[in-house]
């Protein structure tokens, strides 16, 4: 969705406008991964002419994504709240003053890629169903969650392993 800015940036210094917009994003999309937006509020956006051709951006909104448990992969409902400022110029300015705005599209700010960039700079660094989470064996596959698997999960230290070896070729058939 594009919201035309063209009257901000020609209006007077201190402007103020303020609009609640509809996101229709209905997935994420983060490099190779893909989460399924569950829920969504509309985000509230206050505009304020800050000076000729710059406008202040700042709004609000909540999200609720699809994701996995780092540990033992079931799907988790991540909620992520959003608050944001940014400062974008019209297209009159020099380049050079202007930020890097991949959500400006000339006089229209495009609310998708905001919302994207700023869900992407939220997102959290490990997701868990439960802080206490088990995860999964790493032999059999199963949720530790659920109970013990019983198979033999020991791990022999590397640095025996030349020990061993001896052992094993001085053993007597």
């Amino acid at each position: 969705m594009l919201v035309n800015l063209t009257e901000l940036f020609a209006s007077e210094a201190g402007w103020k406008e303020t609009k609640e917009i509809s996101s229709e994003m209905e997935v994420f999309r983060s490099g190779a991964e893909t989460f399924k937006i569950l829920r969504k509020t509309p985000v509230s956006f206050t505009f304020t002419n800050s000076a000729p051709g710059r406008v202040r951006v700042e709004g609000k909104a909540e999200v609720v994504l699809e994701m996995q448990c780092a540990r033992c992969l079931k799907d988790v409902e991540q909620e992520i709240k959003l608050s944001f400022i940014q400062d974008v110029v019209s297209p009159e300015v020099p380049l050079e003053e202007a930020d890097d705005q991949t959500f400006m599209e000339g006089y229209n700010l495009n609310v998708e890629n905001l919302l994207a960039n700023e869900i992407l700079m939220n997102l959290p660094t490990k997701v868990l169903c439960r802080p206490d989470c088990k995860g999964i064996c790493r032999v059999c596959g199963k949720d530790l969650n659920l109970g013990e698997c019983g198979c033999d999960t020991f791990v022999p230290d590397p640095r025996m392993a030349a020990i061993k070896d001896i052992f094993n070729a001085n053993k007597e058939v």
